[in-house]
């Protein structure tokens, strides 16, 4: 049995039940969060024209608001079932990232938005390490796999 096997298998057994719990409301946010991108993109092209992040050709933001949207639903979706969690949060990271530190903090007061995307980061750089745990499909299949 190799390291990584064995570190799986031990994480296994000692992953609480409310980290899954945890990870499921996390998905259920992340798709929520880009159900509102998609219904609002403007908003969103606000965020990253006004706010001085990217100063490119509208082609350019266009795609960027498109992975902004499709990543949140489609990885959020992916997280809450236990599918690929470190996939799919590692995907998340760099748009999380650019909504911490270049467009929450650059506000001059101090917002929810600001905490909420700093938890949000928090939590995925924890499932990134963690994984999505034994209420997962991840788990499901590979106990299907292994008798």
């Amino acid at each position: 049995m190799n390291l990584t096997s064995r570190f799986n298998d031990w994480g296994d057994r000692h992953h609480p039940k409310i980290l899954d719990i945890l990870r499921m409301l996390l998905g259920l946010f992340l798709v929520i969060k880009g159900m509102i991108f998609f219904n609002n993109s403007a908003y969103l092209r606000y965020l990253i024209i006004d706010k001085g992040m990217i100063r490119q050709s509208p082609e350019i933001i266009s795609a960027i608001i498109y992975y902004v949207s499709y990543i949140h639903v489609l990885g959020g979706g992916l997280i809450f079932l236990g599918l690929y969690t470190r996939l799919w949060a590692l995907l998340q990271l760099p748009v999380v990232f650019a909504a911490v530190f270049f467009v929450n903090i650059t506000s001059p007061y101090v917002n929810s938005e600001l905490w909420l995307s700093i938890l949000v980061l928090a939590l995925l750089t924890l499932f990134l390490v963690i994984g999505s745990g034994p209420l997962s499909l991840d788990h499901l299949f590979s106990r299907i796999k292994g008798n």
